[in-house]
C-alpha cells in the first residue's frame, strides 16, 4: 500500500490535486491537525485550494511505513514552505520560509485512502513565521 501513499505524497510536491483525489477513496476522512474533520474528495479538494492560496510546500525526507495487512500506514517527512498569504486567525502573511517535521496516517480500503491524518508542531511554525 506504501505505492498509494508515495503517488500521494509525489502529486503533493507536484501541486497536482487531481492526482492526490485519485489516490482517496470518495468518503475519505480527512484530518487536519488543527480544524474539524473534511469528509468526501470536494472538501478535500477545497481545502487544498485554501492551501495552495496561502502555503507554498514540498516535502522532503519522506520516511514511509506500511503496517502488516496494508490497511494502515504512515510517513514522517519535513515541510518546506514559504507562507504567501495570511490564512484566517493566524498571523500575517509576508513570504516567511519555514520548516519542520511532521507525520500523517492513514487507513487504506480497496487501494485507496480512506482516512489522513496529519500533525505538525503548530506552535514551532507560529514561532517561525513571526
Amino acid at each position: 500500500m506504501t505505492d498509494t501513499i508515495r503517488r500521494y505524497f509525489d502529486a503533493f510536491n507536484a501541486k497536482d490535486t487531481e492526482a492526490m483525489l485519485a489516490c482517496l477513496s470518495d468518503d475519505v476522512a480527512h484530518h487536519v491537525n488543527e480544524g474539524q474533520v473534511r469528509i468526501g474528495k470536494a472538501a478535500f479538494a477545497e481545502f487544498c485550494a485554501h492551501m495552495a492560496r496561502c502555503y507554498d510546500e514540498t516535502l522532503t525526507e519522506m520516511v514511509l511505513f506500511d503496517a502488516e495487512g496494508g490497511t494502515r500506514a504512515a510517513a514522517e517527512f519535513m515541510v518546506n514552505g514559504t507562507y504567501l498569504e495570511t490564512d484566517a486567525g493566524l498571523p500575517e502573511a509576508r513570504g516567511q520560509s519555514y520548516r519542520l517535521p511532521a507525520g500523517s496516517f492513514f487507513t487504506l480500503k480497496d487501494g485507496l485512502i480512506a482516512r489522513v491524518t496529519t500533525y505538525y508542531n503548530l506552535a514551532d511554525w507560529m514561532a517561525q513565521v513571526r
